[in-house]
């Protein structure tokens, strides 16, 4: 446990973002989820219906810095890919 007044607010500190920014990376699997449930079942338009939620939760969550600009544009990408095979 922290001593000094400072650590105990970095600690409080710490404890509020985590809990904010597991909500984000939560949001962003749960999503990605539901989509590859989807292909799964062949149920390709509902996936696609979902690709503007995915990609709000994850522009969002880059901005925020919970993940990388990089890394949410890789998963963009790979989920437009799994969603449109065809398109390039």
């Amino acid at each position: 446990m922290p001593i000094t007044k400072s650590a105990k607010k970095a600690l409080r500190q710490n404890i509020r973002r985590r809990k904010r920014n597991l909500i984000y990376k939560n949001k962003i699997k749960d999503l990605i989820k539901k989509v590859k449930a989807l292909l799964g079942e062949k149920k390709i338009k509902e996936a696609k219906e979902l690709l503007p939620q995915i990609y709000k939760a994850l522009d969002k969550s880059a901005k925020k810095g919970v993940i990388k600009k990089n890394t949410a544009s890789r998963k963009k990408s790979r989920i437009t890919k799994m969603v449109n095979p065809k398109s390039l």
